[in-house]
């Protein structure tokens, strides 16, 4: 038998129950200490003296002295028991000190979560979660990510997930742009247009000849304008002046109570596919870990109901 098979044969109970004793220099202290009677202390002492064949505890009425196979023994194993307890205090401040890690694709975090995580800061002060913008998708399990903002099918990558919402886009443009008066629908489509072509891999985003249909106005597929493969960044261009953007309710709301932003005609377009919070099973352990899915889910609850609300 190895050395491992040996290990495992030796029952962690009878261990701890010899490393109490031991510890405590009484099978009575040791049965307080571990809740159980003295009788059960002793019986667990005796199957490790049974197993490696030398008596260990020299007993005397309610007082227990350790051999010299028994010091040698004790001192030994006391170490593995204290590796045990580092082992959990490791543990307890992984869960309770270090960061939530939340990733999410980058306009997100720079229009919409970005902004929203500031509102959980003040609800959770003592929190500390750390927000990364990345379009690739993380490994759960391998990278440190936690919680994860996906859009779509890409969520299927992972195990453990949620639906979010389903934003709506909407036109949008600096007032200085439309300083002379607020166009219809159809005069809109004559103003510089901006446009937002993402990554092959996701469903394409509402383009400017579906709102031109929906309004019923011909419009080509190939308009002239510029395209951006972040939303954030035509976002950009339409507040520094450069046109109209079909832009994502969730992303302009601060840009809308600042004015920076003015929506002229009230006419949305839904998203093809939702966004999903994902995240690793072991976040739902850690400090603030569940705190934070719920708050995640209700926001976007909120946010759902504004995208897809018309103000007219």
């Amino acid at each position: 038998m190895t050395d491992e098979q040996q290990f495992r044969a030796l029952p962690l109970k009878a261990l701890q129950a010899f490393e109490v004793a031991g510890r405590c220099g009484s099978v009575t202290a040791a049965a307080i200490e571990l809740n159980v009677s003295p009788g059960a202390i002793s019986q667990q002492i005796r199957k490790i003296e049974s197993f490696l064949g030398v008596t260990l505890l020299e007993r005397s009425g309610r007082t227990a002295e350790l051999t010299v196979w028994g010091r040698l023994y004790h001192r030994e194993i006391t170490k593995g028991f204290e590796q045990f307890a580092i082992a959990q205090q490791v543990l307890e401040r992984a869960r309770n000190e270090n960061a939530l890690v939340l990733s999410a694709l980058s306009s997100v975090v720079n229009k919409w979560i970005g902004r929203r995580i500031f509102d959980w800061q003040a609800l959770h002060p003592a929190a500390h979660i750390r927000v990364i913008g990345r379009d690739r998708e993380p490994r759960m399990g391998f990278d440190e990510v936690d919680f994860r903002v996906s859009y779509g099918s890409d969520v299927l990558q992972h195990d453990h997930y949620t639906e979010l919402f389903r934003d709506w886009v909407v036109p949008a443009c600096s007032p200085a742009l439309i300083a002379a008066g607020r166009p219809t629908a159809a005069e809109l489509l004559r103003y510089p247009l901006l446009h937002v072509e993402w990554e092959r891999h996701f469903t394409p985003y509402p383009r400017w000849s579906e709102f031109a249909s929906k309004v019923g106005v011909d419009l080509k597929e190939t308009t002239p304008g510029l395209s951006f493969t972040l939303s954030s960044s035509a976002i950009d261009a339409a507040v520094n002046k450069r046109g109209v953007v079909l832009a994502q309710m969730s992303m302009i709301a601060d840009e809308l109570e600042a004015q920076t932003l003015v929506i002229p005609v009230d006419i949305r377009i839904p998203l093809r596919e939702s966004y999903f919070l994902a995240w690793d099973r072991s976040a739902l352990q850690r400090a603030y870990g569940p705190e934070f899915r719920d708050w995640m889910i209700a926001l976007s609850r909120q946010q759902g109901q504004v995208s897809a609300q018309s103000t007219l």
